[in-house]
């Protein structure tokens, strides 16, 4: 068994090349093999998201605290909130982040396939991101 106590990974900023804000990567676990699973807590200040990205064999969000807003390409904005889970299926195009006037913190589990996790693609505009503030819809 190996234990990692709070507080014994440093946190990471988000990649501008990714990111578009303030972004905070706390790693939680890596894959070790012969696991593919690695998890992070992320924490998005007001306005900041995610680019689009896909994952070679999907991912799992576990909002933990705050209101959010996620994508899928060509899908509306949906809200989600702290106990909200949210499944992203293989390679389908996303984006997640805080709403323009709320932070939010999810939980992201994703599996590696031949080493890669993620596939980043372009950033979200913000003209794409501001289509939230009046047309998201309540995953509720």
């Amino acid at each position: 068994m190996e234990l990692a106590r709070n507080g014994s990974q440093p946190s990471q900023q988000g990649p501008a090349d990714y990111f578009t804000g303030t972004v905070r990567i706390d790693p939680l676990f890596t894959a070790t093999e012969p696991s593919r699973v690695s998890g992070a807590s992320v924490t998005f200040e007001p306005g900041a998201r995610s680019a689009w990205h896909t994952h070679p064999l999907g991912q799992t969000l576990i909002v933990t605290a705050g209101c959010g807003w996620t994508q899928c390409w060509g899908g509306p904005i949906v809200e989600i909130r702290a106990g909200d889970v949210v499944k992203c299926p293989p390679g389908h195009k996303h984006w997640h982040g805080a709403t323009s006037t709320t932070s939010m913190t999810h939980i992201a589990i994703q599996e590696a396939l031949d080493g890669k996790n993620v596939n980043w693609l372009e950033k979200v505009s913000d003209e794409q991101y501001l289509a939230g503030s009046v047309d998201k819809e309540d995953a509720r």
